[in-house]
């Protein structure tokens, strides 16, 4: 069957199971569109090409499944960057398909010429510049492979106009042949036997759950293990969603603004068994200094990130299900009681600081997540932007859910919420989705509001309104004497811009209007936006200064407890 390059595309994606691409049209990959109502596969007009990347990414962190945006060549490209550098960084399997210049003016700066390929090497798991319409089939399938298998990632995939027009034979290849690329996913039994040796003789032993736990869909390996085991368990920010939250043996969050509780154990620890993780700066701070008691044992897949940071006692390379799986039955049933007693006492010392328990008056961002986690019992898929707002969702979201968080780890990327959300909702039409964002990150990419409106999606979105710029702002006050230069930032009356795309909105400006914007949001049958205006100059506690140890730990001062009558009435 002899189909043109743009049917090919469309083809091939058909056999990969896409069912859903995000993308913004283009001279490029108009061919692309032409054909595309001739296949059933959804198309998703977002409002800027950054947008698209985000999107594919939520989809991908949400679903499982891979992820794909379409955008034209030269500036429909580049708007990619930023999304592909997103994924990349947090290992999330998204397609990016690419219109470029015909071949025969490539290299010439015709119009909307960019070196993609070039540009995205340092992002990308792989990429493609495709210049003969014969290649396209096997890249295609080469591409979905090579983001879903081994530690996953975003394939760019670049395709000159001239190769959408041709024409040829049309055969998707039933398997792929990469020499080089060869994941190893059963572990080494000799190491795996070594790390039962670690666990089984500890007395401090602590569990910790990255992203790969999420990507290899691990967690009844996971739950199965730490219940067996008996020891606590904590879950980097990639690793939220891994291990149910309200879990007896949980103590949450860990990293820079993690549980104290957490972080002290990995101080304390003289076994710690990292699972999918990378051992990022913001969990460990100082790496020559971190868990400084602990023979480490390391399982993730891939091999580059064995010692990279730190140096394991034990590493095994493998995917992290298949080796909890050969893990499980060589570990002892324990139990810690004095380990178990030291961590209390540091989680009582935490619910003596939590702000929840404190007399403050004013509307803060730990509340109106609190009450969100509240009143969805912890079923929410939520999506969280950077910055302050992201660690507040971190810590007071009791997150029930498995891959239950979208948000950009990593790279770090404002504004990725909004559209992400769009991907989330769309993976999972029938779930409760809910984004909280920073009214700076907001502002990015607000513009997806219309994206919302026109695939008529049911997003909740709560914005944390302090009117800064918020994480920077908390720096300039502890580290360079609360010199606010350039983080102050006004916003638009976000509830008009929300009604103006028609999506109705509230504004709350106290704790007693909390509850009822959130039941009412709920309710709403559609989209609906709560502008939270919240107390300004609120920082994120705990927090361990970059760079530093625990024992560098800034904490939150305590002020007057609440006694139990003035709770009650």
């Amino acid at each position: 069957m002899e189909l043109t390059g743009a049917r090919i595309v469309w083809e091939c994606l058909l056999r990969e199971g896409v069912e859903v691409v995000f993308g913004y049209p283009g001279g490029a990959v108009i061919e692309l569109y032409d054909a595309l109502p001739d296949y059933p596969i959804r198309h998703v007009l977002v409002r800027h090409e950054q947008g698209a990347a985000h999107a594919a990414d939520g989809y991908a962190r949400s679903t499982g499944k891979v992820g794909v945006c379409l955008a034209t060549s030269g500036p429909g490209a580049t708007n990619l960057v930023t999304g592909i550098a997103t994924a990349y960084m947090d290992s999330i399997p998204i397609v990016a398909l690419t219109g470029q210049v015909s071949t025969a003016v490539l290299g010439r700066d015709a119009f909307q010429e960019t070196d993609i390929t070039g540009i995205t090497l340092p992002i990308t798991k792989h990429n493609y510049l495709v210049t003969d319409v014969r290649d396209l089939a096997r890249v295609l399938k080469e591409a979905f492979y090579i983001a879903r298998t081994g530690r996953p990632g975003p394939v760019l995939v670049d395709l000159p106009r001239d190769v959408l027009m041709a024409k040829a034979e049309f055969s998707y290849p039933e398997k792929v042949e990469l020499p080089g690329y060869k994941p190893t996913v059963r572990g080494n039994m000799r190491q795996i036997r070594l790390a039962a040796e670690v666990l089984n003789s500890a007395s401090r032993p602590l569990i910790i759950a990255g992203g790969g736990v999420n990507r290899s869909g691990a967690w009844d390996e996971l739950q199965q293990l730490v219940e067996k085991y008996g020891a606590p368990v904590a879950m980097t920010l990639m690793g939220l969603g891994a291990f149910p939250q309200d879990h007896p043996l949980c103590l949450g969050f860990i990293g820079m603004h993690g549980a104290a509780s957490a972080s002290l154990a990995a101080d304390q620890a003289d076994a710690i068994l990292a699972i999918g993780m990378r051992f990022s700066d913001r969990v460990t701070g100082k790496p020559a200094a971190w868990a400084p008691h602990a023979k480490v044992i390391h399982i993730d897949i891939d091999p580059a990130e064995i010692g990279k940071n730190i140096q394991p006692a034990v590493p095994i390379v493998g995917d992290v299900r298949v080796v909890l799986e050969q893990l499980l039955p060589l570990v002892q049933a324990r139990e810690f009681p004095e380990w178990w007693s030291l961590i209390r006492e540091w989680q009582e010392e935490e619910r003596e600081r939590d702000i929840l328990n404190q007399d403050v008056p004013e509307l803060v961002p730990p509340y109106v997540i609190h009450k969100i986690s509240e009143l969805t019992h912890g079923q929410a898929l939520m999506v969280s932007d950077v910055g302050q707002n992201q660690m507040w969702e971190a810590q007071y979201y009791k997150h029930r859910r498995r891959r239950a968080l979208a948000t950009s780890g990593g790279l770090g990327t404002m504004g990725y919420a909004i559209p992400a959300a769009i991907g989330v909702q769309i993976g999972n039409p029938n779930d409760l989705v809910w984004v909280v964002v920073g009214d700076g990150g907001a502002q990015m990419t607000l513009n997806q509001l219309g994206t919302i409106v026109q695939e008529r999606l049911p997003i909740k979105i709560s914005i944390i309104n302090n009117g800064y710029l918020g994480m920077v702002r908390q720096w300039q006050e502890i580290f360079f004497c609360k010199r606010y230069c350039a983080t102050p930032i006004s916003s638009p009356d976000f509830v008009k811009v929300a009604e103006a795309y028609g999506i109705p909105g509230l504004r709350v400006t106290t704790r007693e209007g909390v509850e009822e914007a959130i039941r009412i949001a709920l309710a709403a049958p559609g989209a609906f936006l709560i502008d939270f205006k919240v107390k300004e100059e609120e920082n994120v506690y705990p927090m361990i200064p970059a760079g530093q140890t625990v024992r560098e730990m800034i904490r939150r001062p305590l002020y007057r407890q609440r006694t139990l009558s003035e709770e009650v009435g």
